[in-house]
C-alpha cells in the first residue's frame, strides 16, 4: 500500500464500483458532479468511463474528516 492512500493500488473504478464504494446511485453522483463536489470521470473508451481510485477514496476521506 502506498502512504497516504487507502486503496493498495491505483486503478480506474467504473459506476458501478462508485456507488457501491459511495452508497450513492447514478443520478446522486451526477448531481454532485453537476454541483462541482464529486470528483469528475475520465473518459476510457469512446462510451465509457471511469474514476480514479484515489480521487474517490481521497473525496470519502475529506468527507469523513468533516464529521470530526
Amino acid at each position: 500500500m502506498r502512504e497516504g492512500t487507502s486503496s493498495p493500488e491505483r486503478r480506474v473504478l467504473r459506476r458501478s464500483e462508485v456507488e457501491i464504494k459511495t452508497g450513492f446511485k447514478r443520478a446522486h453522483i451526477y448531481k454532485l458532479m453537476k454541483a462541482g463536489t464529486f470528483p469528475r470521470p475520465i473518459r476510457i473508451g469512446i462510451r465509457a468511463v471511469g474514476w480514479d481510485s484515489d480521487e474517490i477514496d481521497r473525496w470519502i476521506v475529506a468527507r469523513l474528516k468533516e464529521r470530526s
